[in-house]
């Protein structure tokens, strides 16, 4: 079974105000992650919220997910991912956990399911979106990785395991995933 994580606890201090209440054709951004995870078949979905947790809730009532709040949220990226990790491995039967983040307004669930179809093609245990020559989110990661995964601290994201462990990763063509919203410019550009 795969577990899914949300990485939504930044301050989004780039922007000025919570990136996740941010609207995209009718929905927030939180709201369009959530409906790519919900979509795509992952169990349990995690939701990590940190800074500006009292503004976001209200805007994901009705999903079916577990809500952690990190409370290390401004240490950065890394506690979050300590967080949801945390979480899934309370689960025995989690044996994957993707993660995704809130501000990648393409990630839907037609690509989440193409990572764990690509897991069950390929048996590799990372598997990780590719686009604008790097590797990223959305990822998936084998259970195999969760202890690593826990170790990482500060601003850091998992990007490192995917070339320390490149002959056990994979690649799946994201063309918009390098669409993520940090600043007003970049949220002007997405909905211009």
């Amino acid at each position: 079974m795969t577990g899914l994580v949300i990485l939504a606890a930044g301050q989004s201090s780039r922007l000025g105000q919570p990136k996740q209440n941010l609207l995209y054709k009718g929905k927030t951004l939180l709201q369009h992650a959530l409906v790519a995870a919900t979509g795509s078949g992952c169990q349990p979905i995690v939701l990590v919220l940190g800074a500006h947790t009292a503004a976001i809730e209200p805007g994901i009532e009705g999903h079916a997910i577990q809500v952690i709040h990190n409370a290390d949220w401004p240490e950065g990226m890394a506690s979050s991912i300590r967080a949801g990790i945390i979480q899934l491995q309370q689960n025995p039967e989690v044996d994957s956990a993707l993660m995704m983040l809130c501000d990648q307004p393409f990630a839907n669930a037609q690509l989440l399911t193409s990572l764990l179809n690509k897991r069950q093609e390929t048996g590799k245990g990372i598997i990780a979106c590719t686009y604008n020559g790097t590797a990223g989110v959305p990822v998936l990661f084998d259970r195999q990785y969760f202890t690593e995964l826990l170790s990482l601290k500060g601003h850091e994201g998992a990007k490192k395991l995917l070339a320390r462990y490149a002959d056990d990763t994979t690649l799946v063509d994201f063309a918009h995933g390098g669409v993520d919203i940090d600043t007003m410019e970049d949220y002007e550009g997405l909905v211009g």
